[in-house]
């Protein structure tokens, strides 16, 4: 299961087809703003007499109007969209640091890639299961839910069983993902023993509709979900390039071509 680093987890990649979804709306709407123009521009013949013709500065003072709307609905939507599911995570990440810093004295716990890719790739394997009394963090021990292609999860992250033997996985199932409720499955569950222990120092955070996954990783090598060094530069590399988003430069051209109607 060796091979270069994962740089897109399954969130990111349907976070990308979002984004070119509303590239897509944006040049729709273009294209349906210029037919507009010419359809009620004074020019055409349809349109001569002084009926007609006065319609045009009439459209395009509504367009002015409805269109700066119509782009701070798609600015909303697109921060929406980017920031799915991350802020339980983030949120979560934070109530774990601080309770195992205030309570325990324990050090902080870092994020690692490769176990946030495998978290993630875990909750798109639990999100169609509903909460119950027996899943997540009620689970009965021994009766975890078994994936028969867990070693295809592994690979998509380029990790194998060697190098995670020593890490846990805690999936809790929360209606709506409520921080407050999404905390205490970890720290009030049978998973406080291992947020508890002082050999993970790494984590890893992912979600999908009601389901978190947690992932713990150690400094050891067989829980430290690390690559071989060839790898890992290769994936700091990939990392470096910066991430150029298009909707904010179609947003200017378009109020620029709405400002020249």
């Amino acid at each position: 299961h060796e091979g270069l680093p994962q740089t897109l987890s399954a969130r990111s990649v349907r976070t990308s087809s979002s984004k070119w979804l509303l590239v897509q709306l944006l040049l729709k709407a273009t294209a349906n703003i210029y037919k507009l123009k010419l359809l009620f521009s004074p020019h055409q013949k349809l349109f001569t007499s002084s009926t007609h013709s006065a319609a045009s500065p009439t459209m395009a003072s509504l367009l002015r109007l409805l269109l700066p709307l119509f782009l701070s609905c798609v600015v909303l939507f697109s921060h929406q969209v980017k920031c799915d599911g991350v802020d339980e995570e983030d949120s979560l990440l934070r109530g774990i640091n601080g309770y195992r810093a205030s309570t325990l004295n324990l050090t902080i716990l870092t994020k690692n890639a490769n176990a946030e890719c495998l978290a993630d790739e875990i909750a798109d394997q639990l999100k169609n299961q509903p909460c119950t009394n027996t899943t997540g963090a009620n689970t009965v021990p021994g009766t975890e839910p078994q994936f028969s292609d867990y070693p295809k999860l592994l690979a998509k992250c380029h990790l194998n069983v060697s190098n995670t033997r020593d890490g846990v996985i805690m999936p809790a199932c929360v209606p709506s993902l409520v921080p407050s409720l999404v905390l205490t499955n970890f720290t009030k569950s049978q998973y406080s023993e291992s947020l508890n222990d002082t050999k993970f120092t790494g984590i890893g955070i992912g979600s999908e509709d009601n389901w978190i996954v947690v992932v713990l990783t150690t400094n050891t090598p067989y829980g430290s979900f690390t690559n071989a060094q060839g790898s890992q530069d290769e994936e700091e590399s990939a990392s470096s390039v910066p991430k150029i988003s298009l909707v904010p430069y179609l947003l200017c051209l378009l109020m620029g071509f709405i400002f020249h109607l």
